[in-house]
């Protein structure tokens, strides 16, 4: 009898404590996205508290009308909708390092750093991709294509 109680105390200090445990590499959380303070940083609400996210792998513009436009459409992406965020780590400023996927039953789930890569509106960061090679492929297509920051390459 006292030896399942013992057990029974272990196991709920054990849930506890991974309840306070910091959140790791590979980890996802779900929320909804409340802010978008530019194109590559978002603030995730998921219910508890909040995560200043910054997505990984892209470099977008800080100023001028490509940072208007990545901004706004990151916005419509995610703004006021449910998103999920897959942690790579923290940067030094505090940052949840993450990949970021809608969730949106109407247009699907899309991951935002290779929509913002594919329309143009990012670079894919110098030596840094997904697995299978996500933003690469994102970033030649808008090449190609001359989108957004790829337009006047195309022009000249």
């Amino acid at each position: 009898m006292k030896n399942r109680w013992a057990i029974r105390g272990f196991l709920g200090c054990l849930v506890l404590l991974a309840g306070l445990l910091p959140a790791f590499a590979g980890d996802s959380f779900y929320g909804k996205v409340i802010e978008v303070r530019s194109a590559d940083v978002v603030i995730l609400d998921y219910g508890k508290g909040q995560y200043i996210v910054r997505i990984i792998g892209v470099d977008v513009p800080k100023e001028g009308p490509v940072a208007r436009q990545a901004r706004e459409f990151v916005a419509k992406l995610v703004l006021g909708k449910n998103a999920r965020m897959r942690l790579e780590g923290r940067n030094k400023n505090g940052e949840m390092a993450s990949r970021l996927f809608t969730d949106d039953p109407e247009t699907g789930i899309k991951e935002v750093g290779v929509e913002l890569v594919k329309a143009g509106l990012a670079r894919r960061q110098t030596n840094y991709d997904y697995k299978y090679g996500e933003l690469s492929k994102a970033e030649e297509e808008a090449r190609k294509a001359g989108r957004g920051l790829w337009a006047q390459t195309q022009r000249n």
